[in-house]
């Protein structure tokens, strides 16, 4: 897969525990050029990136809450404008509370319903398959990947989840391996069976499984594959 004149930014906070994983699977796997972006960095040549991802982890510690601390970092400032202008960012797990924390995604995350830290398989519906993260799959299809979180359950007021459903920004729904959307299916109590989202552009997407654990079928499934294929995609043919 010829991708290396694809590059990638790879955000890293105190705290990262996933941004080596994002690494490896964009570079080993997906043949993409890739880097770290310190967050205390304002980055002055962000255009050079293609697509930067938010990995996760447990930024700061999750202290305060999780997200909030790195979402004011120097680095947020810079992907505040990059994703101002277009720019393809994706949030894995933290990343996605990070996104949340920054104001560019709509909602909160709260504590799983069970309150306790939930790390297993789940399946995810794909909802909407024309935007940069799924368009290498198809609407309606299945697919399999880990999740690792704590405070992974998506809440938002009436208001808001009508505009994602009126303008077509659920983009993930935790489901069983047939695709029904059921109480059991879903991991951590989200409204809706909500498991990602993006902005109204659709350049930016929070996720909370992880697709960098589940993008080769050695480690138990390559679904995750399907996302970073998307964005390679997406940037290749736009």
């Amino acid at each position: 897969m010829k991708n290396n004149n694809i590059n990638a930014g790879i955000t890293v906070f105190p705290g990262s525990n996933c941004d080596f994983d994002v690494y490896r699977v964009l570079t080993d796997i997906f043949n993409v050029n890739a880097s770290f972006l310190w967050h205390k960095d304002k980055i002055k040549n962000i255009k050079k990136y293609d697509f930067i991802v938010i990995p996760g982890g447990f930024s700061y510690g999750d202290y305060l809450r999780s997200g909030a601390l790195a979402a004011r970092s120097a680095v947020m400032e810079s992907l505040k404008g990059y994703a101002d202008k277009g720019g393809i960012i994706l949030g894995i797990c933290n990343g996605f509370q990070i996104l949340l924390e920054a104001g560019l995604l709509d909602g909160v995350m709260l504590p799983n319903a069970s309150l306790k830290f939930e790390c297993k398989d789940v399946y995810l519906n794909v909802i909407k398959s024309d935007t940069p993260f799924t368009c290498a799959a198809r609407k309606g299809s299945v697919l399999k990947m880990p999740i690792a979180h704590h405070d992974g359950n998506y809440f938002a007021t009436k208001g808001i989840i009508d505009g994602l459903r009126r303008n077509d920004r659920i983009i993930f729904k935790y489901c069983d391996s047939k695709g029904e959307f059921t109480g059991d299916s879903n991991p951590n109590g989200s409204l809706f069976n909500i498991a990602g989202i993006s902005n109204k552009n659709l350049n930016v997407m929070g996720l909370m499984p992880h697709p960098e654990r589940s993008s080769e079928k050695l480690l138990g499934s390559g679904d995750g594959g399907y996302i970073f294929k998307s964005i390679i995609k997406y940037v290749k043919e736009r």
